[in-house]
């Protein structure tokens, strides 16, 4: 009795730590990718105020 038997616990924490290094592997893949930061924004020239001509809304007609 004084040899120590592995339980299933240390068979769970095999798995949990191969999961976190697999997903630690993954975020750092994730975080070596080119960054967007520096480039500017999609949209351009989008007006702030109201536009240029007043809608006009017709009834359909027929």
């Amino acid at each position: 009795m004084t040899e120590s038997t592995p339980t299933t616990g240390t068979g769970e924490d095999d798995v949990k730590r191969q999961f976190r290094e697999a997903l630690e592997r993954k975020q750092a893949k994730a975080k070596s990718g080119a960054s967007h930061e520096d480039r500017g924004s999609k949209i351009h020239n989008a007006h702030n105020g109201p536009a240029a001509t007043k809608r006009e809304f017709r009834r359909k007609s027929g």
